[in-house]
């Protein structure tokens, strides 16, 4: 399953690639993240990988993140490992103007065993909460630009 979100933040670029280089901003925005685990490599930099644990109603979801490219503002991919589920993220920021950029993620799912029916019969469930979090990282930056 691929898709692709879009939103346009009220900030510079080099704001908002700052706020998102910063994984201590992380948990200011993304909902349901509980904590962040630097697993192996340089901290932030291609190959490292971490593990994000998540609370989601009322059950708890932990995932290996694995920077793969970091060429910001322009690509920043990395994957995200659970059970059955292997989700890349390709990020881009683009610049409209001197305040105004647009954030665009890429996003590609391959499933396995009942999250393989999940996301047949619910594909708008993982679009909808890709697009949550650009909605909230958007609110944080435009937060933060107005402090």
């Amino acid at each position: 399953m691929k898709y692709i979100n879009e939103i346009t933040i009220n900030a510079p670029i080099e704001k908002v690639v700052h706020l998102f280089d910063d994984s201590e901003n992380l948990e200011k925005w993304m909902t349901g993240l509980i904590s962040i685990e630097h697993l192996s490599g340089d901290l932030g930099k291609v190959g490292s990988t971490y593990k994000l644990k998540f609370k989601m109603g009322k059950r708890e979801m932990e995932m290996i993140e694995t920077i793969q490219v970091k060429n910001l503002p322009d690509l920043f991919i990395t994957t995200y490992d659970v059970k059955n589920v292997w989700n890349e993220v390709r990020t881009h920021f683009e610049k409209i103007d001197d305040s105004t950029t647009k954030y665009w993620t890429e996003n590609e799912f391959k499933m396995k065993g009942f999250m393989k029916l999940m996301a047949f019969f619910m594909p708008g469930a993982f679009k909808k909460q890709s697009q949550k979090y650009l909605v909230l990282f958007k609110e944080f930056v435009e937060k933060e630009v107005k402090q």
